[in-house]
């Protein structure tokens, strides 16, 4: 049997690695990523990336900048920093995540509601315990589409979720908290009075 024949029609921007080393704060590290796949591997929710860490900045270096910047890896990112403390070759993975969607937003590639969806959840959780309880902010996150949308993810997902359980990556019982909420509370508080202030609402 014949192979097909390659998709030559493909465009590739062979720039765009140099364009992110100059324009995207870490950028100028990506050429340190060695392809371990420690940062993929560490991440909580790579199950919910199109592309996990590893193999998006495979696509950098490949030019694929519609692919990248188009990607969902850019705002799944919950800024845990577990990749960035385990990198052997200490490239600022999250700090890369973060910038490239900022520009991703700059160039109207950004997602409208899936986007929103995902940080009204993580910051939920983030509100309320003073960290993101992984469970919770992806159940919320699930349970925003709706009751039966939110089951069926959850299911599709379950899984993956009693893998996470078994190595010890996913604890069970009550959320973990920060101490001092009150005092978390507050600040927030504050913290709004402040924008709301500058914002001149």
């Amino acid at each position: 049997m014949t192979a097909p024949a390659p998709d030559t029609t493909r465009k590739y921007d062979l720039a765009f690695a140099k364009w992110v080393y100059k324009n995207v704060n870490g950028g100028d590290k990506l050429s340190m990523c060695m392809q371990c796949g420690m940062c993929s591997g560490s991440c909580p929710i790579g199950v919910q990336m199109d592309y996990g860490p590893r193999k998006l900045f495979m696509m950098i270096r490949a030019g694929m900048k519609e692919e990248v910047l188009s990607s969902n890896t850019l705002w799944n990112c919950t800024s845990c920093y577990r990749c960035v403390v385990r990198c052997p070759r200490s490239v600022p993975v999250t700090y890369i995540l973060q910038d490239l969607a900022a520009k991703a937003s700059e160039l109207g590639y950004a997602p409208k509601k899936e986007n929103k969806r995902f940080a009204d959840s993580f910051w939920w959780s983030a509100r309320l315990f003073g960290r993101t309880d992984e469970r919770l902010v992806t159940a919320k996150y699930y349970f925003s589409f709706g009751l039966s949308e939110g089951i069926k993810r959850g299911l599709d997902n379950l899984k993956i979720a009693m893998g996470m359980i078994k190595a010890g990556r996913m604890h069970i019982g009550m959320p973990h908290t920060v101490k001092g909420r009150k005092g978390l509370q507050a600040a927030l508080k504050k913290a709004a009075e402040i924008e709301a202030r500058q914002s001149g609402v």
